[in-house]
């Protein structure tokens, strides 16, 4: 990325939201050089397209002067600053197999996929309708899905794991996508491949009742 957008992106950061004024301020004493607000706009037109700024909002001065438009960060722009997610999850999940027999823990992940699952609104729709409501809910959620028609059905596929690295080392994240997509599409899955084996995606036969 652009070293001024980049730079741009970490003023928001630290300070949850700012004006354009703020940021050529702090700008102009980074780089020791003028830097305009016509030059900041652009940038931030560019952070826009690529989602990683909000739409500006309207904010009104606690001192007299004209309103100013305030930026912040979209929940993209926070997954390109180091994290400690994956690490904390993979700590929980040890933990949990310290704790819990193997049962124990299949009925918290079954909990969470339930969670997940109730989270959608599901209509009386078609086979057809169902498939594009999962798919979309899925990719929301990180695992960038898509189906197509078989003679048994549907086959669900997705290409990516929201948490790959962790789920090579433990089934029950996988038992808990499983779950998921069963409930999401009302019926019982068959899983035909998988990305932690090598796969390019992990696929699923959904039977059409």
């Amino acid at each position: 990325m652009q070293e001024t957008r980049r730079y741009i992106l970490d003023i928001l950061r630290q300070h949850g939201q700012f004006t354009v004024d703020g940021i050529v301020e702090i700008l102009r004493n980074h780089y020791g050089k003028e830097i305009t607000a016509v030059t900041v706009r652009h940038h931030l037109g560019i952070l826009q397209q690529e989602g990683l700024i909000t739409e500006p909002e309207l904010r009104h001065r606690t001192t007299p002067g004209r309103p100013q438009h305030v930026y912040m960060l979209t929940e993209k722009a926070h997954q390109l600053f180091p994290n400690n997610y994956q690490q904390l999850v993979a700590t929980l999940l040890a933990q949990l197999q310290t704790e819990l027999p193997p049962d124990g823990i299949n009925v918290i992940f079954e909990g969470v996929a339930d969670r997940m699952a109730s989270a959608v609104v599901m209509p009386e729709v078609s086979p057809v309708q169902r498939m594009d409501i999962v798919v979309q809910y899925l990719t929301q959620q990180g695992y960038d899905a898509y189906w197509e028609s078989c003679e048994q059905g549907f086959i669900l596929h997705t290409r990516n794991c929201p948490y790959h690295q962790l789920s090579k080392h433990n089934e029950a994240l996988c038992t808990m996508d499983l779950r998921l997509i069963s409930t999401l599409v009302g019926a019982v899955p068959r899983r035909l491949a998988r990305v932690s084996d090598g796969d390019s995606t992990c696929a699923y036969l959904v039977p059409d009742k």
